[in-house]
């Protein structure tokens, strides 16, 4: 079994990262990080060029993720999807039987979140295992 977290350098998904890392560590699990990076659109040059943008945003957000893992002994494997952060997340979960899910929460409103979407929301609606909703810091 494995903890899956949504990392993408934000205030929550830091926050999620040290959280994350201690359920590993208890469980004595590794911890799959995961980027989802799936650019709008789908055709054209342009598409390419936010894609590859993505993949390496999700590549410099993750080095961080993997150096505070490591300080805490715990394994990694990384994961950058070519899918929305929410479908991403369930697609590392199920590939490598994920525990639970692990997701930093801006603190949104339930309405807002189901506005707008946020990966959260989608999360709690879609997985058919347990997501952990870390809040951000005030």
């Amino acid at each position: 079994m494995t903890v899956v977290l949504g990392y993408d350098e934000s205030a929550g998904s830091v926050r999620a990262l040290h959280v994350a890392v201690e359920v590993s560590a208890a469980f004595g699990d590794p911890l799959v990080l995961v980027y989802g990076a799936a650019a709008p659109g789908s055709l054209g040059e342009e598409y390419a060029a936010h894609h590859q943008a993505l993949v390496d945003a999700g590549r410099s957000a993750l080095r961080h993720a993997v150096e505070v893992a490591d300080e805490a002994g715990v394994p990694t494997t990384v994961e950058i999807i070519d899918e929305k952060p929410a479908q991403a997340l369930l697609v590392a979960a199920a590939r490598h039987r994920a525990r639970v899910i692990v997701v930093g929460s801006w603190g949104e409103s339930p309405m807002r979140g189901a506005l707008l979407g946020s990966t959260p929301h989608k999360l709690l609606h879609l997985s058919r295992i347990p997501v952990l909703c870390v809040p951000t810091e005030e």
